[in-house]
């Protein structure tokens, strides 16, 4: 394990380096033109997740020497393998981005192995030198660094300082932002508490529905989530009266009256910086990730219910996070069975391979990773 964290951040320090060597200019000169493939878990236009990759992969198409070919509604099972095959034969696609997290392993591995010369990009797995092939690698952004934020925002708006979170499945990505959300929230009021449920999969709309209707009889006043579209949440937390943090893309437009502000990927940076690398025949970036401060994330813009201090105080933390001298998980941090999980004086940064294997529920968090 050790060994490997050690491989992680040698590999961490080269993807910067790929950030600053790759430069974003560099595809409008002349380069070798490109066919990319792009697999969706979900529906391109589902206000989350999925919709998030495909405004980056459009704004990608209008790049000069670029062929993006697409496929939605994809499952986690061997048809994602006959998808990237498919792309590989028949559309010549060398440079494949397979986004959901199921897909990895054993899915794009089992491919890669079959096409090495075809570089893969997954969306969120956890690649590992040594372990994983040269042309696999991973990207991701540091989102709960928004996520921190909207639970800042929702901290100062909440009047029950119930706060309720809906997500998928207790994953390492998932936990992180949960417990982001609810740090953020708390570093407002130590006595707000945010409940988790999980519905067990990505895109479950009655579960989801059923979930938030059950917060909201239970006081929450405040929402947020990690599944693939937020939509059915958005839409039934605000007809419920409710606050709602977005996720993934804006929701603001499906309840201008309830949405707060939201956690927003900003693809667009990491498929240029993977791109740039196989046209320009640069190696294959392994392991890319960036936070507000690379232009991975962003915020949704602040609807107009949220109050000056609250802009005031996401606004610091935010400008903390662009200069670099703001960090989420440090000591003394419990889970919230009370155990200790991070020393007092003990920081781990956000590149920090650890805080992509967490396990555990901060504090705060009413909810349990195995329900």
């Amino acid at each position: 394990m050790a060994t490997a964290e050690f491989n992680r951040r040698d590999v961490l320090k080269g993807a910067g380096a790929a950030l600053a060597l790759g430069g974003f200019g560099g595809l409008a000169h002349a380069q070798a033109p490109i066919t990319v493939g792009f697999i969706y878990v979900g529906p391109k236009d589902d206000f989350g997740y999925n919709q998030a990759h495909a405004e980056a992969v459009a704004e990608i198409k209008k790049l000069p020497g670029i062929k993006a070919v697409e496929e939605e509604n994809v499952p986690e099972t061997t048809a994602v393998q006959k998808a990237m095959q498919g792309m590989i034969s028949q559309d010549g696609a060398t440079l494949l981005f397979p986004t959901s997290f199921g897909y990895f392993d054993p899915h794009m591995l089992a491919v890669a192995g079959k096409n090495p010369n075809v570089r893969f990009a997954h969306c969120g797995g956890m690649w590992t030198e040594g372990k994983h092939p040269k042309n696999t690698g991973s990207f991701f952004g540091y989102i709960d660094e928004c996520q921190y934020l909207n639970g800042v925002v929702a901290g100062h708006m909440s009047k029950s300082k119930k706060l309720g979170f809906i997500a998928a499945k207790p994953i390492p990505q998932v936990l992180r932002n949960i417990n982001a959300f609810t740090m953020g929230a708390r570093s407002v009021d130590p006595s707000i508490a945010t409940t988790v449920i999980f519905t067990g999969d990505w895109s479950m709309p009655v579960k989801e529905a059923e979930a938030t209707n059950s917060l909201a009889d239970q006081g929450v006043d405040v929402f947020t989530m990690h599944v693939d579209g937020p939509k059915v949440i958005v839409e039934t937390a605000a007809k419920r009266g409710k606050f709602v943090c977005g996720y993934h893309a804006s929701q603001a437009k499906l309840a201008p009256a309830a949405y707060l502000t939201g956690a927003e990927w900003n693809w667009i940076t990491a498929y240029k910086t993977i791109i740039d690398a196989a046209r320009s025949g640069k190696p294959h970036p392994n392991f890319v990730r960036g936070g507000l401060k690379e232009g991975f994330v962003k915020p949704s813009p602040y609807g107009s219910m949220v109050s000056a201090p609250a802009k005031k105080a996401a606004d610091d933390v935010k400008a903390a996070m662009l200069k670099g001298s703001f960090d989420i998980f440090k000591g003394p941090l419990k889970d919230n069975a009370g155990k200790t999980i991070i020393e007092a004086g003990k920081v781990f940064r956000q590149t920090d391979p650890t805080l992509e294997g967490m396990n555990y529920l901060v504090e705060g968090v009413v909810g349990k990773t195995g329900a």
